[in-house]
């Protein structure tokens, strides 16, 4: 059972309750579609997010690059468009709009699509999907590129959604799409990652079905680092004679058949290994504790909040986490009710360890915080299981 992962606490709602949802994954027999049921609908979870993606300055980075690529190798300019679903603050899109090339942004949180506005970078307020790809098409045309960074595994219904991208499509157009890979999350234990935000846990398997069932073909995939190990696929429409079928998508095809993605047998055994690295990190915490040392944690994610809630991580083991976005500074991480403060408190205590929660950034964070090392502090990865570093992450 588990709260929503980024339906932070304020002060005044520290004595009330808060609602937890079961969090239990699900396997499709048929498609093999890894899962969680709807117990929230998007609409409660996403009218007000507290994700702001311009914090991280890796992420940004990953985007400017990416941008680069996708105008190099699709010839964009000033007569093409780009549009972005879930485009957030503006992260990617103002790269595009560094360029000059037309832009669109979709996003479904007022309060995020706000500062994107702020920023000069058009948005539109909405919840993608067919009905409104059919009115955007109508009324801003349609892309070259669309674009749908870490947005799929956040949709309940695949089905509406990929239909929408098929509508919204230019003839001719690209779609790319980036998220987790189901296969990182398996080998590497990220069990962090599954929270009720996240409805799926996506193979190119199961991605390739539900593309071709309305239309789109990949044609392309690339294995990026981003998220602890994702995917970026490339999508067209099926009777789009462009982009001939790439190497590294049919290898990708053939391990994950290897694997036995399209077994029940293939996901035996996860759950113990989960069991076995929280009783390794709770270990940790007990024994550290137990000899008087200070721990905090630095970044409050939704996948730090999954581990805290499974792990029944509270202010008995970390005294405070810190996070750069201002929007989260002066809360309370949900069900741990852990407070959220500024990244400076972690100069004003001096804690001998340090949890980095959001672990994919740990190399930005580590170089961040290195000054932990005047005091001998050092960090602390909990997955894919705990390793303790110092301030350099050797």
């Amino acid at each position: 059972m588990s709260p929503l992962c980024e339906s932070y606490v304020r002060p005044d709602q520290l004595d009330q309750p808060e609602a937890f949802y079961p969090l239990h994954v699900q396997i499709c027999d048929q498609c093999f579609l890894v899962q969680l049921p709807e117990h929230v609908s998007p609409d409660h979870i996403y009218s007000e997010y507290a994700y702001f993606s311009s914090y991280s300055d890796s992420w940004v980075a990953h985007t400017r690059r990416y941008s680069e690529a996708m105008i190099d190798r699709f010839g964009l300019d000033s007569d093409s468009m780009v549009m972005e679903i879930a485009s957030n603050d503006g992260y990617l899109l103002q790269h595009f709009v560094e360029r000059g090339i037309p832009c669109l942004g979709i996003e479904p949180a007022g309060n995020v699509a706000k500062v994107a506005l702020e920023r000069g970078i058009p948005t539109t307020i909405q919840f993608f999907g067919n009905e409104v790809a059919r009115n955007l098409t109508g009324e801003s045309g349609q892309p070259d590129l669309l674009v749908g960074n870490n947005v799929l595994a956040h949709v309940p219904d695949l089905n509406d959604f990929v239909a929408g991208m098929k509508t919204l499509l230019k003839p001719g157009g690209v779609i790319t799409m980036e998220f987790p890979h189901l296969l990182r999350l398996i080998d590497e234990n990220q069990f962090d990652t599954i929270y009720h935000e996240h409805y799926s846990y996506l193979s190119l398997y199961a991605v390739e079905q539900v593309f071709g069932r309305h239309g789109l073909e990949l044609f392309d995939v690339e294995e990026i680092p981003t998220h602890g190990g994702s995917l970026r696929i490339y999508g067209k429409h099926s009777d789009d004679g462009q982009h001939p079928i790439s190497e590294s998508l049919l290898e990708l095809r053939a391990r994950e058949r290897a694997f036995g993605v399209d077994t029940l047998e293939a996901y035996a055994g996860f759950k113990d290994r989960v069991t076995e690295t929280k009783h390794k990190l709770l270990e940790f915490l007990i024994d550290t504790k137990r000899k008087g040392k200070r721990i905090a944690g630095y970044g409050a994610p939704g996948k730090g909040n999954t581990l805290l809630n499974y792990c029944g991580i509270r202010t008995d083991f970390l005294d405070y986490t810190v996070d750069r976005s201002h929007y989260k500074q002066g809360l309370f991480t949900p069900g741990a009710r852990i407070p959220i403060l500024a990244p400076e408190k972690i100069l004003e205590t001096r804690p001998d360890y340090v949890l980095i929660l959001p672990w994919n950034l740990a190399d930005e964070i580590s170089r961040q915080m290195a000054v932990i090392a005047d005091w001998g502090g050092r960090f602390v990865v909990p997955i894919p299981e705990v390793r303790v570093l110092s301030a350099d992450l050797n």
